[in-house]
């Protein structure tokens, strides 16, 4: 499984809540934050996806989050 599959993965079951990349990081043990905060750039980009301003469910902090966008 790629770092993007567990990221993605990760995201989803959070689904609808929104996750930091420090978040995502942490939780999947990833060793450098900027393979979490690039996925997530990645993930973006595509449909089902959505990063913007916002609260973390994770950590509560406001900072860049990602969403999957229920169906």
């Amino acid at each position: 499984m790629t770092v993007l599959d567990q990221v993605r993965g990760l995201i989803e079951r959070l689904s609808p809540e929104p996750i930091c990349d420090d978040c995502i990081s942490e939780r999947l043990g990833l060793s450098v934050r900027q393979h979490a905060n690039h996925k997530a750039r990645e993930l973006a980009g595509t449909r089902g996806f959505e990063r913007q301003i916002g609260s973390c469910a994770i950590c509560g902090a406001t900072k860049k989050v990602i969403r999957a966008k229920g169906s």
